[in-house]
């Protein structure tokens, strides 16, 4: 990273990141409530338009490289990490990075975690979670077509049904996002359960600005933000036998976000 990157790189974004669904657009509200600048090219889910060719391209192949345990060639890292802070001088250019608080939702930003620490090691990071059980049966599987491939191994994409390659890809993505934040960003990793912000708006808003620093009354921020969807806890209208063998192919992961018993 050179000198001049590295100086405006200084004042901790906040990257919002999570698998497709599950509830980034209301954490992105609520960051601006917060004082944070999250970039004007956005599309309706307010994602950084930015970074998705920059997604569309690097993801597989780091997150492939990954899970065998190696490294991308040297000329490959050093193409990625360009692209990269090109896609951010786009969105944010370095002139409006130095005295302001700000950042970007892009939920994929989910599978770049460690080479986005290596590029912005002060970044906070706002990891947003849904229940596996219904995000494995939303229409919005975005993800699992375009990233199974590093995610899954090939024998779980040929056997594995739908939901159940739905729940494999979940779990994995939000272990290895939990288990990064929670070693190597510490104190500036906030993982947020959406079930939460619903059942506890006021107080989960507060745990929320008390991450970002911001000094704001969540009360009338979380009235006016926090809706909670129809969808929530859809896989309840399921088949008990397939909700069963979801549960069971997913138990340790469902468990460790308190999602089951």
């Amino acid at each position: 990273m050179s000198a001049d990157f590295a100086a405006v790189t200084n004042a901790a974004p906040v990257v919002i990141g999570a698998t497709g669904g599950s509830g980034t657009r209301v954490i992105a509200r609520l960051a601006r409530h917060a004082g944070y600048d999250l970039g004007r090219n956005l599309n309706s889910a307010e994602d950084a338009l930015e970074f998705y060719s920059f997604h569309e391209k690097w993801i597989n192949p780091f997150v492939s490289a990954e899970r065998r345990g190696t490294a991308l060639p040297k000329s490959e890292a050093e193409q990625m990490e360009m692209e990269f802070r090109s896609a951010l001088e786009r969105h944010q250019p370095a002139d409006l990075r130095t005295d302001r608080r700000w950042g970007w939702k892009a939920p994929r930003s989910i599978y770049l975690l460690p080479f986005l620490h290596r590029q912005l090691p002060n970044l906070k990071f706002i990891h947003v979670l849904r229940a596996g059980r219904d995000m494995i049966l939303s229409a919005n599987q975005n993800q699992l077509r375009k990233h199974a491939p590093a995610v899954l191994t090939l024998p779980e994409r040929l056997f594995r049904s739908l939901p159940e390659r739905a729940l494999l890809l979940w779990a994995r993505v939000n272990v290895r996002a939990a288990e990064f934040g929670e070693t190597n960003l510490r104190e500036n990793y906030l993982r947020l359960r959406f079930e939460d912000l619903c059942a506890r708006p006021v107080e989960t808003t507060v745990q929320l600005m008390n991450f970002l620093g911001a000094r704001a009354d969540a009360e009338p921020i979380a009235r006016a933000e926090i809706s909670p969807p129809a969808t929530l806890q859809r896989w309840r209208s399921y088949p008990a036998p397939l909700i069963a063998k979801l549960e069971k192919l997913g138990r340790d992961s469902l468990r460790r976000f308190g999602y089951l018993g």
